[in-house]
């Protein structure tokens, strides 16, 4: 099972992003290296949000709990959901 984390923009996300981008993608990275976090990126829309697929809850938790995008208000909400992979691209 896989989990998926969605970010929803702060009403003044935008222009708090570019001065959390480095520490936030240094976390993508980290997440990424240790196998934890699949994919991650914003919607077409950017107004939209975000997604990131983890390989599990308690991985994206701990993302969230560090992600300066979540914690310099970028994100203003965050919602995980279960998700039953059911075919996947190797």
């Amino acid at each position: 099972m896989k989990t998926l984390m969605f970010y929803e923009m702060a009403t003044e996300g935008m222009s708090k992003a570019q001065a959390n981008f480095a520490a936030h993608r240094a976390r993508l990275d980290e997440f990424h290296a240790r196998n934890e976090l699949l994919m991650a990126g914003p919607f077409a829309n950017i107004a939209e949000g975000a997604m990131g697929i983890f390989t599990s809850r308690a991985a994206a938790e701990e993302f969230i709990q560090g992600d300066h995008f979540v914690l310099n208000g970028v994100v203003a909400k965050w919602t995980l959901r279960e998700w039953n992979e059911v075919l996947a691209v190797n």
